[in-house]
């Protein structure tokens, strides 16, 4: 009978222990990816040497830094100016042209909160016509809308556990479901494959000739 207790107690401090470790596992990973951009620069100039020891997360406040400096100065004439001749630089070499253009598309469309890509949360029928995938909306090309026609939608179908990699497909809109959630929550029960518990505030999903 003590067992059980006992399980109990194990069990609850699995809930407290494990969400920790990976939270704080997760952060160490990404503060010491960021600190490795300072052994790009020579070695004198890194901050190790001329402080005499290691800090740690100093890459990522310098990363952060520049990353913040470098919106401050392109919020200007001058700094669009200089963005503007950088970007024209870019594109006159033909490999970097395509791939620098690409992401920065891909970019702008996540990050400056314009358009409607991935603003917009869907069920579509995948990978069979009798199940159904959490799908993100996205954009359709002019040419691809001209030759299918105004009633298509993009929308990217994200992996579980691992979101960034996923499916891009066309589909009919009548054939997609509307569901009332938020990306971040969407993104919760990709990662977490549906372990997350749904908030009772959340409207259910409008299903096609409902």
């Amino acid at each position: 009978m003590r067992t059980r207790p006992l399980k109990r107690y194990f069990v609850t401090g699995l809930l407290i222990w494990v969400p920790l470790v990976i939270t704080v596992w997760v952060i160490s990973f990404l503060i010491g990816t960021l600190d490795g951009v300072l052994d790009l620069l020579p070695e004198r100039y890194r901050p190790d040497a001329w402080l005499g020891t290691h800090i740690p997360g100093l890459g990522a406040i310098v990363v952060l830094a520049v990353i913040l400096l470098t919106g401050m100065v392109t919020a200007n004439y001058f700094g669009r100016q200089l963005l503007a001749l950088w970007e024209n630089l870019l594109a006159r070499i033909p490999v970097v042209k395509s791939i620098y253009s690409s992401v920065k598309q891909v970019s702008d469309t996540l990050f400056s909160g314009q358009g409607e890509a991935f603003r917009k949360v869907l069920l579509v029928r995948y990978p069979h016509p009798d199940a159904w995938s959490l799908a993100f909306q996205t954009n359709v090309p002019a040419q691809v809308r001209a030759a299918l026609g105004e009633d298509y939608v993009g929308v990217f179908i994200p992996t579980t556990p691992s979101p960034v990699n996923g499916f891009y497909f066309y589909v009919r809109k009548s054939e997609t479901c509307d569901v009332s959630i938020s990306v971040d929550l969407a993104l919760k029960y990709i990662v977490s494959m549906g372990a997350v518990a749904t908030p009772t505030r959340e409207k259910a999903a409008t299903y096609p000739g409902n």
